[in-house]
């Protein structure tokens, strides 16, 4: 019995045909929306913060250069309303919900007390724009007192986080959904 090899003629110009194969991008889960902290401090001063879009989530990057893995704290947490501290001003931050995201590094120049980072309270972040996010909504300063930079992070809900220490820079990183696929 021979085998009998078909061969069809298509066209140059055919246009190809299209997948009806769907991809999901499987998507990290576990992270859960409850307070997240790490008690731990450093003298050396934020110098930046900036945002990322990924598919499965919002990143929120705050840049302490020299700064080791070890020595960087932070506390973050849903609050109902960001007070400022020192004056227990409230700064309104938009979206469905609010992330206090604390980082134990100052934003000034404990030497000199200069500013180190060029944001101002209650003010949007300096460089950040979150048009075309799908969690973030708004990012505010808060301000730098006792060693603590300070800053709201308004996002679309209440949705499950994460927060990576890592050498020079502590990550936040918010789901777009509670789901693991996209």
């Amino acid at each position: 019995m021979a085998a009998t090899l078909g061969v069809a003629a298509v066209p140059a110009d055919a246009a190809p045909t299209a997948s009806t194969t769907t991809r999901t991008t499987a998507c990290p889960t576990g992270w859960g929306s409850a307070d997240k902290t790490r008690a731990t401090a450093t003298a050396t001063p934020v110098q930046n913060i900036r945002t990322g879009r990924h598919v499965c989530f919002d990143r929120m990057v705050v840049d302490v250069p020299g700064a080791g893995r070890g020595s960087l704290g932070y506390s973050v947490r849903y609050v109902d309303r960001l007070h400022q501290d020192g004056s227990g001003q409230v700064i309104p931050v938009g979206g469905g919900a609010v992330l206090e995201v604390r980082v134990a590094a100052p934003a000034y120049d404990p030497a000199t007390g200069k500013p180190a980072y060029p944001a101002r309270a209650g003010r949007t972040l300096p460089g950040v724009d979150l048009t075309g996010y799908r969690t973030f909504r708004d990012a505010r300063f808060a301000g730098s007192f006792e060693g603590d930079t300070q800053v709201g992070l308004g996002v679309r809900a209440r949705l499950p986080f994460r927060v990576l220490p890592m050498d020079g820079r502590v990550v936040i990183d918010v789901a777009h959904t509670w789901s693991s696929a996209r």
